[in-house]
């Protein structure tokens, strides 16, 4: 289960460019129930929605928006076992953007929310690279 980027993974996000637009690709399953420390009986999407109006107005603020949503279907290739309750695509101005939502009071009030409710996720952070006709580019 991955819930909370390593010290690792943070490190290696920070050793790349801070100052070109990256986008997040997001994939996170829901607990049943949330795991809040003093036991309050939510379910884990409705913990998750809290932490998206919660984090919304950072987000926002920070020159961030959600690019794309979509539901899951089907897992094509990879574990068929594997699903995501939600799927989005989100975009930050620069890296140095999302570490200063990470670093904001109101941000970090949001993420005990989704800590509280996430079971497993991805977090992949993609840099532009354009598009074109093909796979390839």
């Amino acid at each position: 289960m991955h819930i909370n980027p390593t010290s690792e993974s943070f490190a290696a996000f920070r050793a790349l460019p801070q100052d070109t637009p990256l986008h997040m690709l997001n994939l996170v399953r829901f607990r049943d129930w949330a795991a809040y420390e003093d036991r309050r009986k939510v379910t884990g999407a409705e913990a998750y929605a809290e932490y998206g109006r919660l984090s919304a107005p950072v987000l926002t603020r920070l020159g961030g928006s959600i690019l794309w949503r979509g539901t899951f279907e089907n897992t094509t290739i990879g574990p068929a076992d594997e699903h995501w309750d939600a799927i989005f695509i989100a975009h930050y101005p620069s890296a140095a953007a999302f570490l200063e939502m990470l670093r904001d009071p109101a941000y970090q009030e949001a993420v005990t929310h989704r800590t509280a409710a996430v079971a497993d996720s991805r977090l992949i952070r993609c840099g532009e690279a354009g598009s074109g006709a093909g796979f390839a580019g």
